[in-house]
């Protein structure tokens, strides 16, 4: 039997555990002294599907200028309005659960959920994430968005391992399931 597809958070967030600040600015984040790319690269080869919420789509784009990042990736937009698929995304107007599962039953690598906080809360909810791979980087924003919203569940987790990147901790986890 093969192995079922893994979703996968790989995500960064201030040490008081926000992902952004009320007005999306990442600013903080890029202030602090990594080492490479952070991992990112190593972890992007493992996927070749990515979740990503409407809003932080929109995000994206702005902060592109319009050139979408993961060209070479299968890409999904949950969105709650209709819109017509792009080259490189789909855009997803259907239920959560079932979608995801159909997905996470397909061949392929690992699939990553990009943000933001309302998608992946509904993941967690839902008990759909497989790992989370988050970097804390050593900064207080105060207040923002958080990275987990308050709400009615739980997940018990089993760590894998813990990596530096200069001033970055990265912390991987394993949902028990």
């Amino acid at each position: 039997m093969k192995n079922q597809r893994k979703l996968v958070v790989f995500i960064a967030q201030s040490l008081d555990g926000y992902i952004a600040t009320k007005g999306d600015s990442l600013d903080w984040l890029f202030k602090v002294e990594g080492e490479g790319d952070n991992g990112y690269s190593e972890f992007f080869e493992t996927i070749d599907t990515i979740l990503i919420g409407k809003r932080t789509y929109d995000w994206i784009m702005k902060r592109e200028k319009g050139q979408f990042p993961y060209k070479n990736k299968d890409c999904y937009v949950f969105s709650r309005s209709q819109l017509e698929d792009t080259n490189d995304v789909k855009f997803v107007n259907e239920d959560i659960v079932n979608f995801t599962n159909n997905l996470k039953k397909e061949e392929g690598k690992n699939i990553w959920i990009v943000g933001g906080g309302d998608l992946l809360h509904t993941f967690l909810k839902e008990k759909l994430i497989d790992e989370l791979i988050i970097t804390i980087a050593p900064s207080i924003i105060g207040e923002g968005i958080p990275l987990f919203k308050v709400g009615d569940y739980q997940l018990e987790l089993y760590l894998k391992g813990t990596r530096t990147f200069n001033q970055f901790v990265e912390l991987h986890y394993i949902v028990k399931k």
